[in-house]
């Protein structure tokens, strides 16, 4: 492992350049992968492990996502099997299934999870909160856990851009005394930057507070009430909406992607930088309440029953797309449409 220094803070973490892919195939080589689901995670990760030259097959339900598995080649019968036999037939189960699939497919996976086997994961919640998901994995088998820092799209660009998305990583039961090893040429087969440790506890902690904070809540609730607050006062859609953000994710965003937000800052009008650095401070005050407040929810294990009850529910993913739905159609993000259209790129098509 690699020492970095993280602001001061030394990490061990774990680098293609020590850990190469020659290592990964050597150490799975005997090895089936069964990857389960074809949603989220489940293309980005079971194609960049297939085109590293891992054995690897897939197990998908009927519907779409099983058509869109044969179109990324997937063969029926050869690599793309039904979820009983996908697990049956891999000596590594990649469960890639979304949290409220896990618990529903649960009991009729877990009599193909037999000794010796490893069960994995890119997400803790099922493990973390065992006692609410009723996933309990067998005592004789490893689990284990490579979570990629973004969605399988974004791991699948970018394994194909020749980089790599950063993963955590961490094992939860080893049996074998291979555990770590076959989490690590997991991680670094699926395409990962560079892995980091942690436990299943944290990453399912520390990515449900990010998906409802920065992430994806927070920034939504940002950016609504910035826009809302401008055209009250009787700005524009298309001035409110590039005040708020079509200036963010096109000139901002990109800056401090790179180099960091100090350097975003260093690198805007003095103006800017006056105001942001009188402002921040302000925003921290009023949002930290916030994200404790929803870290304790988190670490309690209430958001994960949340979830769990409203996944549950027969109708949950037409209440869903109703809700999915109203977000669309509010006028911030349909006045993204047309500034989308505007951008100069999409003059030229």
């Amino acid at each position: 492992m690699a020492k970095m220094n993280f602001g001061g803070v030394i990490e061990n973490v774990v680098t293609r350049d020590e850990f190469t892919l020659e290592k990964a195939r050597e150490i799975l080589k005997n090895e089936t992968i069964a990857v389960l689901g074809y949603g989220v995670q489940g293309p980005g990760q079971s194609q960049n492990l297939r085109d590293n030259g891992f054995n690897v097959i897939v197990g998908q339900r009927p519907g779409k996502t099983y058509e869109k598995a044969v179109a990324d080649g997937w063969v029926p019968g050869k690599t793309l099997f039904s979820i009983e036999e996908a697990a049956q037939r891999g000596t590594i189960v990649m469960c890639l299934l979304s949290d409220a699939a896990v618990m529903s497919v649960w009991p009729k996976l877990k009599p193909y999870l037999t000794a010796g086997k490893a069960l994995y994961f890119s997400h803790g919640f099922a493990i973390t909160w065992s006692d609410r998901t009723g996933c309990v994995p067998p005592k004789d088998i490893d689990v284990i856990m490579v979570a990629p820092k973004g969605s399988g799209t974004s791991l699948r660009t970018m394994f194909l851009e020749g980089r790599g998305l950063n993963s955590s990583y961490a094992v939860y039961q080893d049996v074998t005394g291979r555990a770590a090893d076959r989490t690590l040429a997991l991680g670094i087969g699926i395409g990962s930057g560079y892995l980091f440790e942690t436990t299943f506890q944290r990453e399912a902690t520390s990515d449900l507070t990010g998906e409802r904070g920065s992430l994806m809540g927070a920034i939504q609730g940002l950016l609504q009430a910035q826009y809302e607050v401008l055209r009250e006062h009787g700005h524009s859609p298309s001035e409110a909406f590039n005040e708020t953000v079509e200036e963010l994710t096109q000139s901002l965003m990109p800056l401090f992607a790179q180099k960091g937000m100090d350097w975003m800052y260093a690198n805007c009008s003095t103006t800017a930088q006056r105001g942001a650095l009188d402002w921040y401070p302000r925003f921290h005050d009023a949002v930290k309440p916030v994200l404790e407040w929803l870290y304790l929810s988190v670490k309690t294990g209430n958001e994960a029953q949340i979830s769990i009850d409203s996944n549950s529910k027969p109708d949950y993913r037409e209440k869903l797309n109703k809700e999915l739905e109203a977000l669309h159609n509010s006028e911030m993000w349909r006045a993204a449409e047309t500034v989308r259209q505007l951008r100069p790129e999409n003059e030229k098509k």
